[in-house]
């Protein structure tokens, strides 16, 4: 007979006696009361709970008591799972993936080699042999277990190749909540210990959020009827105002509406992010809805966004909006509690406002890691806004789709489709009946790119770069926007021998401080009337706030032609038919990316439909996206992510789901640039840094992304040395001078006579 401890113990304290250890009783009553609560909203509390009771039960066993005072590792998060599928059968299986993975991450169900510990292996092990035996005290201490479990489970769709899909995101949705009141159990228990309290929560509510947004709007509408028109500029912006006042007042009438699929179809120019924001409160506290949750594919603009929210919100701004991503620096706010609180709130997401990117928002959907989990269970019950949603990538579309439709159908979320350029989701396969419901919030879209044309789009055919140059000659102020790299720092080798006053080049190879202030000196000379000519890489599209009179597009989809257009009159000075945006296809040496083939053939598709005069409206939008999709068909899968899921059926591939869903596939290494005085400064303190704390984040703007191959080739010719290796590896790269960093086209390596010699294609 095994040893028995009273108490069972779950945490201890070091240097405290155990009488301040937490008992392993009150640790499993707690997470699984919690884990109840974050389930509310999708109806899987009791299910909930009994994950939560069993979690920690390999726990009961003298070895792991054993292990709380010094001895070896113990394995105590099987006894649970193998109890859970025991007692319940299929319903206990969905627990045990949450409990046998509550600290490694969700296994894969089965499979045979390569490495892995699947789930079916864990739960063959055996009581006593494998895993340490439980004190059958472990049943009076949780209450004993009932023969059935009362949960609602997920409303499958009609689709049977979904089916199992649905289930795997109800098991991931499980597992956050699990995993959250588990940490958050522990956290609390640990600072309890030293006398803190978790800077967390006492945020404000919707309502309060609701009062101040709508004070800010009639505050500017009040401040705007106010000015003069008396010129044609303050006329104009009168009107623009006038007409965003009514797209908004037309989509927050409609926040009554039941949750489910929307569309926000709103030209550039018509202030689509207030107005979701506006729709989105209001319909939030019309449903009892927690939060917005703000999902923006472009890194560049969600700073600027979440910083038009806090100043709408006032006083309560910093207190109720959460910015989650890569390069949001924390250590801008001065208060440290509210810093840690923000920290904290990063980690679960339960403020009422939360804004983040797409990357982080659907990658943590496709996870299988607790970091990344434990959160999804605050998106539940929230109104959630997808910005630029065209910009979602093809390859991963029907499981994002998949995604949007399962936390409309089954988890009380309502999803606002929020574009200028409003992708036919209707025809993506799977999805034609659900998406084909979409209630679009905006008034007569048709009509309102009538009214906010601000250009027109021309396709003209072959350009090589003779014509180019004829085009840069003939324009004082034009901008060129190029698929190809290599083919824009071409061009602009050409061009500036002939135009090197006011010639500008933007691409990525430049770090984001450098591009800032090319962007700042660009808007002086387009404001003062000087001469202003850029070449760039489609990273000006990507939110960049510029009005050329004369845009040119390299053949690419429909969409990208219309957030070049953007670029083009954007402040509405001129007619329509004054405002030329040109299409045209490079010359073979500058053949366009595969990718890229595709949505450029779809895109000529409608250019040659006569009945589709205005390109960039809605009708053509549709018949765009409507040919894209067909011509990528099972493309839209490229991992066959649906189909790994379907064909494993109950043994969800959770570890291998998450390694195939990679939003960007990155092969790129970040290099850091000495570009300024401030570059140098935060370069010398990471290389004596014993802690990273935000310096990263602060190195950001001078990082540089480039492919393996050219980081391996700089090491090698001494062009690059690794920051503080002693301490961090090989992890931070850093530029040795600005010998490779052109002023005006960034960091260029490819024509370096080391990477010559060593005869590499990058």
């Amino acid at each position: 007979m095994q040893e028995q401890f009273q108490p069972y113990y779950a945490h201890s304290a070091e240097n405290r006696p155990e009488s301040e250890w937490q008992t392993l009783s009150s640790h499993l009553t707690a997470v699984g009361q919690a884990a109840a609560e974050f389930s509310a909203f999708f109806g899987a509390q009791e299910i909930a709970r009994y994950t939560g009771l069993l979690h920690d039960l390999g726990k009961y066993s003298a070895r792991f008591q054993q292990r709380l005072r010094g001895e070896k590792p113990v394995n105590h998060s099987t006894a649970g799972a193998k109890i859970a599928v025991e007692t319940w059968g299929n319903l206990g299986n969905m627990m045990a993936f949450c409990i046998a993975g509550h600290h490694a991450g969700l296994a894969d169900g089965a499979g045979s080699g390569n490495g892995r510990t699947v789930l079916n292996d864990r739960l063959k092990e055996a009581f006593g042999a494998d895993i340490p035996e439980l004190d059958p005290i472990w049943q009076a201490e949780i209450g004993g277990l009932p023969e059935k479990l009362a949960a609602t489970p997920p409303v499958l769709p009609k689709i049977k190749e979904l089916q199992a899909f649905s289930r795997a995101f109800y098991t991931r949705m499980l597992y956050s909540c699990l995993v959250d009141a588990d940490f958050l159990d522990t956290e609390k228990f640990y600072l309890g210990l030293e006398n803190q309290t978790p800077a967390r929560g006492s945020y404000p509510s919707l309502e309060q959020l609701q009062q101040r947004f709508q004070a800010f709007l009639d505050a500017f509408r009040q401040k705007t009827a106010q000015n003069r028109v008396d010129t044609p500029e303050l006329q104009r912006n009168a009107g623009l105002n006038r007409l965003r006042s009514e797209i908004l007042d037309h989509a927050v009438a409609q926040a009554g509406l039941p949750p489910g699929l929307f569309t926000l179809t709103v030209p550039t120019g018509g202030g689509k992010t207030f107005t979701s924001m506006a729709f989105a409160l209001k319909h939030a506290l019309a449903h009892d809805l927690r939060r917005v949750i703000y999902v923006i594919p472009f890194t560049s603009i969600i700073e600027q966004n979440a910083a038009e929210f806090r100043k709408a919100f006032g006083d309560l701004g910093e207190a109720a909006v959460l910015e989650h991503h890569s390069t949001f620096n924390d250590e801008t706010i001065q208060d440290r509690n509210s810093r840690d609180k923000l920290r904290r709130a990063s980690e679960n997401w339960d403020m009422p406002i939360v804004v983040t990117t797409a990357v982080q928002f659907f990658e943590s959907l496709f996870a299988d890691r607790s970091s990344r989990c434990r959160k999804l269970h605050n998106i539940t019950g929230s109104v959630i806004i997808l910005d630029e949603v065209q910009m979602l990538p093809p390859k991963l579309l029907q499981p994002i789709l998949a995604a949007i439709d399962e936390l409309a159908r089954n988890y009380r979320c309502t999803v606002v489709l929020c574009t200028a350029t409003q992708p036919a989701l209707h025809k993506v396969h799977y999805f034609q009946e659900t998406f084909a419901g979409l209630r679009e919030l905006a008034p007569n879209p048709p009509e309102l790119f009538k009214q906010l044309q601000r250009a027109t789009v021309r396709h003209i055919g072959l350009q090589n770069d003779d014509a180019l140059q004829e085009k840069l000659a003939g324009h004082a102020q034009i901008l060129i926007i190029i698929n190809n790299r290599r083919h824009a720092r071409s061009l602009y080798d050409q061009v500036k021998t002939v135009h090197s006053d006011g010639l500008f080049h933007l691409t990525t190879l430049m770090c984001a401080a450098h591009r800032q202030n090319i962007l700042a000196e660009i808007k002086g000379r387009l404001k003062n009337g000087q001469p202003c000519r850029v070449i760039a890489t489609s990273l000006i599209e990507a939110g960049v706030d510029v009005d050329f009179p004369v845009v040119m597009r390299a053949e690419s989809g429909l969409d990208s032609v219309a957030q070049a257009a953007g670029r083009c009159n954007r402040e509405g000075k001129n007619l329509p038919e004054n405002s030329p945006v040109y299409v045209f296809q490079t010359a073979e040496e500058w053949k366009t990316p595969p990718e890229l083939a595709v949505q450029a053939a779809a895109m000529r598709s409608v250019f040659r439909n006569d009945a589709h005069r205005d390109l960039l409206s809605p009708p053509a939008i549709t018949q765009y996206f409507k040919e894209l999709y067909c011509a990528k068909g099972t493309a839209l899968d490229d991992k066959q992510i649906l189909h790994t899921i379907h064909a494993n059926g109950p043994n969800f591939p959770f570890q291998t789901v998450a390694e195939k869903f990679r939003m960007i596939e990155n092969h790129m290494q970040p290099v850091i640039v000495p570009f300024d005085a401030k570059a140098e400064e935060l370069i010398d303190a990471l290389r004596h840094a014993d802690h990273i704390g935000g310096l990263l984040r602060k190195l950001q703007p001078y990082t540089v992304q480039i492919p393996e191959k050219a980081l391996d080739a700089l090491y090698a010719a001494g062009r690059i040395e690794a920051l503080n290796e002693a301490k961090f590896g090989r992890q931070f790269w850093c530029l040795i001078g600005l010998d490779l960093y052109d002023e005006t086209a960034g960091l260029s390596w490819e024509d370096a006579d080391f990477l010559k010699a060593e005869s590499m294609i990058i």
